[in-house]
This record gives C-alpha cells, structure tokens and sequence, in this order.
C-alpha cells in the first residue's frame, strides 16, 4: 500500500483527520504536513505521525495565506527532512497544489500529484484579472495532476469542465459518514416524532442569513420549533454570533463536537438544517456537505433549499424537505402544518435507501487507497540529493 504525503491548508480541521483515518482505514501509510489555523492547536497526532508545521495562517485572510505558502515553500526541505520518500501527494486545495509541484521536486523520481479541491472559492470564479489570473495558475499546476479528487458532481459540471482547468481523471469522494467497525452502517435513530420538532444545525457555522432564519423560525413559532447549534462557529462571518445567540429565544449553541459524538446529537433533532448562503449562486448551490450525510445516516429529516446540488440529491431519492427559497416563511409554512404522521413517513422513506447512500465502509476505503496505489511511480522512490 502506498505511503501517501497529505499536504492541508489546515490541520485542525476536522475534515482533515476525516480523510486520514479513511486513508489509513483503505491501507496507506498516511504523513500530513500543512498549516494551523490562528489561535488553534495543531493535534498531536495525525496519521502515522505528528502533522509537519509549515506555519501559521489566519481564517479568511487570503492575502496572508498566500504569503505563508511562500514562506514555508522556501523552507520545504528543512521541513521535510527525514520523512520517507511518498509514493502520493495529495494537495487540498489550491495554494496546497502549488506546494506539491515544490515537493515533487525534491525528488529525482518524483511522487504522483492528486489534487483535491472540495470547494470552489469565490475568488476563482469572478469575471475580473484576479480570478482570471487565478484560473490560470490552476489549469497549469494541476496540469501535471494524476487525479482530481472532489466531493459534488456540481463541482464538475459547473466548474471544473466548462472553465477547462483539469483534464486529469476524476475521483468523486462524497462527504460521506466513516462507518469502519462491523456493520457498515451506523445506529439510524429517527426523529423523535415528538413536538416541539428540533432543528439541529451542526458543522461549520459561517452563513449569517441561515442563522438570521432560525432565529426567525424560532421567534415567530414561539415554542413549537426549537432550534440546536453545534460546532465551529466563524467569528470573521458572525462575529456576534454569541450575542445573537444568547438573546434569541428557543435557540441554543452547545458548543464543538467530535464526530463520535454525532449518534447522541442527531437522536436529539428531527430535522437538519442542510442549507448555506455563505457563497450563495456559486459553492453554495453545488455543495453536498458533510451535514447531509450525517443526518442521513441517523436517520434526520435534512431541510434544503430548491435549485441546489443538495436539494437534487433529495429530490433523486425522494426524501428530505426541499424548500422553494429557504426563507424563514417557506420554513414557518411547511413545518408548521406538519404531522407526525407525515415526519414519520419522511423518515421511513430516508431509513428504506441501503446504507451506502450515507457511509463509507472499510472497503470502500481500501477501494480508494487502491486508486491512489495505481498512480505511484514503479520505481523507488529517491530523494534528491
């Protein structure tokens, strides 16, 4: 199995360990070097080892982070030293690309490139010489890519093909739950088919205007909605968020969470909020996050909004609420007449889809890895001398 250099904008991202413990869980020896994120700590342990510091970056800040990645490009041998020679480097994102091409170099046969881009950042996608400029950067560094590893079959489709920036093959991993001890799924719990119905918004907890509608829902319903945060919420995007909070009523944020948590959590909810404006018209209209598959594999009822990737992976499988602009009324409208009958004919429905539609088992991980194995180069590995 190969051993594979996971290059991340982020090490305290949760969707880095995320795909380590799939990588290491599909066979590969998995090193991690990347970047922390101001005012967090970077863990210990990620993959076979401690991650690799390549400095620090500010949330949001793109200027700053371009810098960052100069810097530590200068210093990638240092960093590197003593680190076996990978088979695989893995790129998430595009400033992680950049890098890669750096440390390909530093052998004399170099490791397969595979980028993976799970979001389309706004910058690449404007009319203007910035974006243009940075559409260029990325067609020619991942020119040389073996693989495009992304998430939503909307990535492809409204930006990869018809803007031309990769022509490597495709490897389409969803943010599906890891499910790797015995049965391939995971306890499906169901909403509690009890009133008041619980809203859970879970994750990463950056779009203002959702958190402007639930606290709206939650006001105006006066008690027959609730409405459940937890995770990480951006202070650069909500920066009151803990005053909007702590003065909404039948509203609540109970703080970060582990993924091993998530059975206790959904079991508390009805519904989750799969919904994002934070890059309305772009990002968020072709996202699947990891939101929707965890509601789904604990049987919870996902809310979207129409004319989203997210909204047409519900529609495909006719489950979920899809609702037509995702605004406090449409919400107020269609739960309000809600019964529990009909929550329950929901979930049944969501609870009938074989497991596969929301986890990744062990095998599914040792078929990645497999993948992966196929693009190393036949021979050794050197490093440059």
């Amino acid at each position: 199995m190969p051993a594979i250099l996971y290059l991340v904008h982020d090490v305290t991202d949760p969707a880095v360990a995320k795909r380590v413990t799939m990588l290491s869980a599909g066979g590969a020896t998995v090193r991690v070097a990347g970047f922390r994120r101001e005012g967090r700590q970077a863990p210990a342990r990620l993959g076979a080892g401690a991650p690799i510091d390549l400095g620090m970056t500010r949330d949001g800040q793109f200027a700053q982070r371009i810098a960052a990645v100069a810097r530590a490009a200068l210093g990638l041998k240092q960093a590197l030293a003593g680190l076996a020679a990978p088979d695989i480097i893995i790129a998430r994102n595009l400033e992680m690309l950049a890098l890669a091409h750096r440390v390909a170099g530093l052998y004399r046969s170099p490791p397969a490139i595979v980028y993976e881009s799970l979001d389309i950042h706004r910058l690449l996608l404007g009319s203007g010489a910035v974006s243009s400029t940075l559409r260029t950067v990325e067609r020619r560094l991942a020119a040389d890519a073996a693989l495009l590893m992304t998430s939503s079959p909307a990535f492809l489709r409204e930006y990869f093909e018809p803007y031309g920036q990769v022509s490597a093959p495709v490897e389409l991993v969803e943010n599906k739950v890891l499910a790797l001890e015995g049965e391939r799924g995971v306890p499906q719990l169901g909403p509690r088919f009890e009133r008041p119905w619980v809203i859970g918004w879970f994750g990463a907890l950056r779009c203002s205007r959702s958190l402007a509608i639930l606290k709206d829902v939650a006001s105006r319903m006066d008690g027959a909605i609730e409405v459940v945060m937890r995770g990480r919420p951006a202070y650069r995007e909500i920066p009151d968020f803990d005053a909007q909070v702590r003065d909404a009523p039948h509203l609540r944020f109970e703080g970060a969470y582990e993924p091993e948590d998530l059975p206790s959590h959904y079991v508390a909810v009805d519904f989750c909020w799969a919904i994002d404006f934070f890059e309305a018209g772009q990002n968020s209209e072709w996202l699947l996050p990891n939101r929707l598959y965890e509601s789904g594999a604990h049987g919870v009822v996902p809310i979207a909004r129409a004319n989203t990737e997210t909204a047409r992976f519900l529609q495909a499988r006719n489950i979920g609420i899809v609702l037509d602009e995702g605004s406090a009324d449409d919400l107020v409208a269609r739960l309000s007449d809600l019964t529990k009958e009909e929550l329950q004919r929901l979930s049944a429905r969501q609870q009938a889809l074989d497991a596969s539609t929301w986890t990744y088992g062990v095998e599914d991980c040792r078929a990645l890895v497999q993948r992966l194995a196929a693009l190393a180069p036949s021979q050794p590995m050197e490093a440059a001398a």
